[in-house]
């Protein structure tokens, strides 16, 4: 049975998903109509292509990037243990599905990392005037990869996310020799990717 997972709301993964080892998270959008209705329709946003990107950030026990290496996005596109690969960056939603996709698997992640923060954040957001409320059908999931059951999924171009620019999807973490999952779904006001990674610094 899928479970869907609501803001705010914790699993244990080996509980409700037993034997799973391995994450899809799949962001997917729509090539953008050149018209506004988001916070930044009024500064002449829209003229442009919109770039959303998937990225995840793992932290150590403390709660804390240790290293640029472990941020896996765009401009690196693999973790260098194996065990969480970015499939690509989409710079125009062209194309059905997931546009998208970064596979992690469970198994393979070192002991060193205890929390993995899955974000979305708009690409040159500001000097485009953009956010979410001018996206077309944009959404981003958490998927089991074994069955393609989805836990979580967040529809960005709801009013929920108007005006904003970022959000942080879920954290899937170590908790006594299992892995557990909070599904987040906050949307947040950000330049980049960039912005997302220092709160975590």
């Amino acid at each position: 049975m899928a479970i869907s997972l609501q803001k705010g709301q914790r699993i244990s993964l080996s509980k409700e998903a037993p034997g799973l080892t391995k994450l899809m998270c799949g962001l997917g959008w729509d090539i953008a109509k050149r018209s506004g209705g988001g916070f930044f329709s009024n500064f002449g946003g829209g003229s442009q292509d919109y770039d959303l990107d998937a990225s995840v950030i793992c932290l150590d026990a403390n709660g804390k990037l240790t290293a640029k290496e472990n941020i896996i996005y765009f401009g690196n596109l693999q973790h260098v243990s194996g065990a969480i690969t970015h499939t690509g960056d989409n710079l125009t939603g062209a194309g059905d599905g997931d546009d998208e996709v970064i596979i992690i698997d469970l198994s393979r992640i070192p002991d060193q990392i205890v929390k993995l923060v899955f974000v979305v954040n708009i690409y040159d957001c500001i000097t485009r005037k953009q956010d979410f409320g001018q996206v077309e059908n944009a959404f981003v999931r958490l998927v089991n990869a074994a069955n393609n059951k989805e836990l979580a999924r967040y529809n960005l171009s709801g009013k929920e996310y108007l005006g904003m620019t970022g959000m942080i999807l879920a954290e899937v973490y170590r908790h006594s020799n299992e892995w557990k999952m909070a599904a987040i779904g906050n949307g947040i006001r950000v330049n980049g990717l960039g912005d997302l990674v220092s709160s975590y610094c």
